[in-house]
């Protein structure tokens, strides 16, 4: 299973389309999104592109393929206009012997760990940085933001072969981590 793991959207449409165009060109399985998918949120400037109806539009064509969570800055009102569930705080996903914990990061994080056993996987954005490492046997993986990094570019995450990945836009691997 080949899957693309992105994170902290914020409603940019030119970066959303950018990375759908890799995850197209790639042939990938599965579109894990873990938050912030709509709004730019408070604390955030407007992205570039910024159009969050637009936003929405083309996700729900990946409605199928799609897991999601919420992040800090959706609401109620984005479940309203996406066909695919993201309310949930975080989803466990077992892929390939590995349980990944999928969750925005907000709640859940390196430094506020879920319960998690040796060889799990902890995948958050939120932060808007990349990281790929491994505390205590606990994979930490955080593919960063394709709209708003707040360190290096705009990165997203590939999970394929009992390896994470994490890639800019123009393609060049930054992290990676076998699992």
């Amino acid at each position: 299973m080949k899957c693309m793991i992105v994170s902290d959207i914020h409603g940019s449409l030119n970066d959303l389309k950018k990375v759908l165009a890799i995850y197209e060109s790639e042939k990938m399985d599965k579109l894990i999104l873990l938050g912030d998918l709509l709004y730019h949120g408070p604390r955030n400037p407007l992205p570039e592109g910024y159009n969050p109806k637009e936003v929405a539009i083309i996700l729900n064509r990946y409605k199928e393929q799609i897991i999601a969570v919420r992040g800090n800055c959706d609401a109620e009102v984005d479940q309203m206009v996406l066909d695919f569930p993201m309310r949930s705080d975080y989803v466990e996903v077992y892929m390939d012997g590995h349980r990944f914990f999928l969750t925005h990061g907000h709640l859940y994080n390196e430094g506020q760990m879920p319960a998690l056993n040796k060889g799990d996987i902890l995948m958050y954005g939120h932060f808007h940085k990349p990281m790929a490492y491994q505390k205590d046997g606990i994979v930490i993986f955080n593919p960063s933001s394709i709209a708003l990094p707040k360190e290096g570019e705009k990165n997203f995450g590939v999970y394929e072969n009992h390896e994470l990945k994490i890639i800019t836009l123009e393609k060049t691997v930054v992290k990676s981590i076998k699992i």
